[in-house]
């Protein structure tokens, strides 16, 4: 339904990270930047296997740093019902809360700190996604996957020696993820025209930047270490125009119900961001998005295309998805809202050469 939106100037307050660090052998100096806040006691939580792999080199520098950790443990639910428990039976005495690992414990430690109203320190160990500096965040409840509003992070620590070592499809997935943003903006701007939405131009200039600063100053080398420290730094851009925005819609569109979708009833969904990339192609054919030929070309020169076709989509299963797409979000206008998508979608899945080979 058409809603219409009065045009007058409102103001709010827009909360960046103001600790913020990118570079190489960062983990050992965390205890240096939560003692120079004056965050000297902690709870901690980590991600699966994250405290084997970085557990002696962080608590080192925490120490030499008088950092106590108070509560500390390893994350393997994003149940919202198992955050708030925990979040609550935290001591008085914590003054932060960080997280280090992927999505899930970065979720979980984000949510816990929104709870709390505590300052929140994000430390990714993969790029995978824009998630790790997001204002929301993507748990369950009940049993359900949802996005939940949370709270962009007090802080955000990056170590490229960390990212380097990664298992390359966390990369691929980031670079889906990245350009999703060329859908979603798509979907934004339209629901603007026909009066569904309200629109930010700061926000939507700083995603289309977010974009500009990844694939138009490097080279399509995912494993250069140039390449890595400008994805770490679009995707954080990308969580950053979201809480401009006070909303998903400068990163997240039709593509992202496809995947929410997939996620919903796939019998093995795929990672968030190779999910998304792939979707985001087709989305961007049915908008008849002027950056198609873009996408196409950076999707093909990082590899991201035959990284897909190695293990590619269910057909039966991705239309699937397509179908369900649009009741995922109530009074949510995307390009999958209109009537004929599910038809051109179908038909685009059977005759484009590239969606022949990722979806089979």
């Amino acid at each position: 339904m058409k809603k219409n939106f009065p045009y007058v100037m409102t103001s709010r307050q827009i909360n960046i990270p103001y600790l913020l660090k990118i570079g190489e052998r960062k983990i050992a100096k965390i205890g240096k930047y939560l003692f120079d806040k004056e965050m000297t006691e902690i709870a901690l939580f980590w991600g699966e296997g994250m405290e084997k792999m970085l557990g002696e080199q962080l608590k080192r520098g925490l120490e030499e740093h008088h950092v106590g950790i108070v509560s500390e443990c390893t994350v393997t639910s994003i149940a919202v019902e198992d955050i708030t428990a925990t979040a609550f039976s935290l001591s008085s005495k914590v003054r932060a809360i960080v997280g280090i690992g992927g999505g899930k414990v970065l979720d979980f430690a984000k949510y816990a700190s929104y709870l709390l109203r505590l300052p929140y320190i994000s430390v990714p160990t993969s790029m995978s996604n824009d998630g790790f500096c997001s204002p929301t965040s993507s748990l369950t409840a009940k049993g359900v996957r949802k996005t939940i509003k949370s709270a962009i992070p007090y802080g955000v620590v990056i170590d490229l020696d960390v990212i380097a070592n990664c298992p390359k499809i966390f990369l691929y997935s980031g670079v889906g993820d990245m350009i999703a943003k060329v859908s979603a903006l798509w979907d934004w701007k339209t629901a603007f025209n026909q009066g569904r939405e309200r629109f930010n131009d700061f926000a939507s200039m700083m995603s289309y930047n977010s974009l500009d600063l990844l694939f138009l100053r490097h080279s399509s080398d995912l494993m250069a270490p140039r390449f890595q420290r400008s994805l770490a730094t679009s995707l954080l851009y990308s969580g950053i125009a979201m809480e401009i925005a006070g909303s998903s819609r400068p990163a997240s569109g039709s593509e992202h119900l496809i995947s929410h979708a997939l996620d919903e009833f796939s019998a093995k969904p795929k990672m968030h961001g190779l999910q998304v990339g792939t979707a985001a192609y087709l989305c961007a054919m049915l908008q008849d998005n002027p950056e198609t030929d873009g996408v196409r070309d950076i999707l093909s020169a990082t590899g991201f295309f035959d990284f897909i076709a190695e293990n590619p989509f269910d057909k039966k299963e991705f239309i699937k998805a397509v179908e369900l797409a649009p009741t995922i979000k109530d009074n949510y206008y995307t390009i999958l809202s209109e009537p004929k998508s599910l038809d051109l979608a179908v038909h685009l899945l059977e005759d484009d050469d590239i969606l022949r080979r990722l979806v089979r």
